[in-house]
């Protein structure tokens, strides 16, 4: 979920995110896995996805970010939700109560049969204990577990940060944040997108940084794994690398230019890196993608994006 980025745009070819580097990233990893392809043609990897194993995702565990149907949900939300439900989704993560109260909103939940179990709240900058009670209140009304910062890593003039000490400020404010949440009975995380991981001043990563100056008992990641991939991180890695700290994963898939792509159509094989799910910690698999609903890139209805992520997921072995 990002407002401020345009990533329907294709990767340019140099650059600090570049699809080459995207590219590099993926066929690097392959070789030290003596795997033929982390990223293989679409029809590949839908295929790949469905052909082995025995693991699966279990279905209850299957959500979707609700920003994926903004537009829809705006228009009609009880149909909306009711439709959700109808595919199979028995959980949500919102991304803000679309004009209601914290009461409406769950209440046009419990209509549906559904659970937001999951919401993207972004902390107050500058950091302010009551604003965030205030969300952190509004997080139990609704009945969420799980309260996530949406997004960081540009300035006030839209300029990726490049200073650690920011990143540092922040890593301190997402600890008071956690902290706050875990009286209140909630578990708080962290979502990326790929500007944590591009270099900054000094040679460190903004996900460097704030993996190791957040508490693990406060802070977990809803690791994005398409925003991973943009950044040139393999997810496998950021898993081995922070284990136990991957509670939610944002299971969104990337073609051939690096835009996004209903799951299953694109390149990523998610089977490989659910393989690791057990080390990483993941409780959530939610299905995103930022573009649904607007043509000719993405499917004019984003219900059917979601209805391909469900069903994507629940058939998956790996």
């Amino acid at each position: 979920m990002d407002p401020q980025l345009t990533p329907s745009e294709p990767l340019p070819e140099s650059g600090p995110v570049s699809r080459r580097g995207v590219l590099r990233a993926a066929t690097a990893s392959a070789a030290a896995l003596g795997a033929a392809s982390l990223l293989a043609s679409p029809a590949a990897a839908a295929s790949a996805g469905h052909s082995h194993g025995r693991r699966r995702v279990p279905v209850d565990r299957i959500s979707i970010q609700l920003y994926t149907l903004r537009d829809q949900l705006a228009a009609d939300l009880p149909g909306t939700l009711d439709a959700l439900r109808r595919i199979g989704y028995r959980r949500v993560e919102h991304a803000g109560f679309v004009g209601r109260t914290a009461a409406g909103f769950r209440a046009a939940l419990d209509a549906a049969g559904l659970r937001a179990t999951s919401g993207h709240t972004g902390i107050p900058q500058p950091f302010n204990a009551a604003t965030w009670e205030r969300a952190l209140a509004d997080a139990n009304v609704v009945g969420s577990k799980k309260i996530v910062h949406p997004y960081f890593g540009r300035d006030a003039a839209g300029r990726p940060i490049r200073d650690p000490a920011v990143y540092r400020a922040l890593a301190r404010d997402l600890n008071q944040a956690g902290r706050l949440a875990e009286r209140a009975g909630l578990d708080f995380g962290y979502h990326n997108h790929q500007l944590e991981f591009v270099p900054l001043t000094g040679g460190s990563t903004g996900f460097d940084i704030l993996a190791g100056q957040t508490d693990p008992r406060l802070v977990h990641f809803e690791l994005d794994l398409y925003w991973s991939w943009r950044g040139a991180h393999d997810p496998v890695d950021v898993i081995r690398a922070h284990r136990g700290r991957i509670r939610q994963v944002h299971v969104k898939d990337l073609d051939v230019e690096g835009g996004f792509a209903d799951l299953g159509t694109g390149v990523i094989d998610f089977g490989r890196i659910f393989a690791h799910e057990r080390e990483a910690g993941i409780e959530e698999y939610i299905v995103e993608r930022d573009d649904a609903g607007t043509p000719p890139r993405a499917p004019a209805d984003a219900l059917d994006t979601a209805r391909v992520g469900f069903d994507y997921l629940a058939s998956l072995r790996y």
